[in-house]
């Protein structure tokens, strides 16, 4: 795992402070050319790996790296899905039904329908996640997708329905059909480690808030530095600079003193904010 990744929340109006600075990114990036060039200019300053959800403007993203592969050939994709909001547009739209059989794969329409329906009507919920992970996936094919992450919408909704055995599938399809390593972004990752080591999933991959005021670290900052000094998992910190409450030295200064914390998830629009959060970082990391 690279120590930078490059996340996407800029791309699509995700701004948990602003909802006025939102606005103005999501305008800016309406047109994918200007995501696909914040992209390139990530890739110019050394970052190799792109962590984005499976917005459907993502696969515009795929198509041009897929067609430029030997320029870019050391880039690499962390999908994290299920992107929620498109499943609940269509939820409203096609009910419950319809909004899963919307997003079956469809180089076998009827065959997948026919599976899915049969998955429902028995109940098996592994047949029927076996297949939406597919259709989340279909975009990134050809390209190299060595992690695949567990939204932590879905992480934390499964948390809360104590359903564990849904780590499990989720586990193994990604092991066993995209020769991947599982991720889970979750808000709460103490008691999220708990629950994976329950069902022995031992040293996961886990993504999080990290940051010195505690912003949006569910559970409380004593516990996860309790749980990032014992090392029982691989740790990726998000929201490092609280979405915008912290200057940057001093948010990753507190990042950066936790030697566990094997990366660090970031979001930029800019070439110059790109630049100097990568090199902070890795002189942080130095020191």
């Amino acid at each position: 795992m690279d120590r930078v990744l490059f996340g996407d929340n800029q791309f699509f109006g995700v701004n948990h402070m602003s909802e006025e600075k939102a606005r103005v990114q999501a305008m800016r990036f309406q047109d994918i050319g200007a995501v696909i060039a914040v992209l390139e200019d990530a890739y110019a300053e050394g970052l190799r790996t792109f962590m984005c959800t499976t917005h459907e403007r993502i696969s515009e993203v795929c198509d041009h790296f897929r067609v430029n592969r030997e320029k870019y050939s050391a880039f690499k994709f962390y999908p994290c899905l299920p992107y929620a909001h498109k499943y609940a547009n269509a939820a409203a739209e096609h009910g419950v039904l319809g909004a899963i059989r919307s997003f079956l794969p469809q180089e076998n329409a009827l065959g997948a329908l026919f599976k899915g329906g049969i998955s429902l009507a028995r109940k098996d919920i592994e047949g029927l996640a076996t297949l939406l992970i597919g259709a989340e996936m279909k975009m990134f094919a050809g390209l190299e997708t060595p992690i695949i992450f567990l939204q932590n919408i879905a992480t934390d909704f499964l948390l809360g329905l104590g359903f564990d055995d849904a780590f499990r599938i989720f586990t193994d399809c990604v092991r066993d059909r995209y020769r991947a390593e599982p991720g889970f972004i979750t808000m709460n990752a103490p008691y999220l480690l708990q629950r994976l080591e329950r069902i022995g999933i031992e040293n996961p991959i886990i993504c999080a808030n990290i940051n010195k005021i505690g912003f949006r670290m569910c559970g409380g900052m004593q516990a996860y530095e309790k749980l990032i000094s014992q090392g029982r998992c691989r740790l990726i910190a998000m929201s490092v600079f609280a979405s915008g409450a912290l200057p940057p030295r001093e948010a990753l200064e507190y990042v950066c003193r936790f030697p566990q914390i094997e990366a660090i998830v970031f979001g930029a629009s800019s070439r110059r904010n790109i630049a100097q959060t990568n090199q902070l970082i890795k002189q942080l990391t130095a020191i």
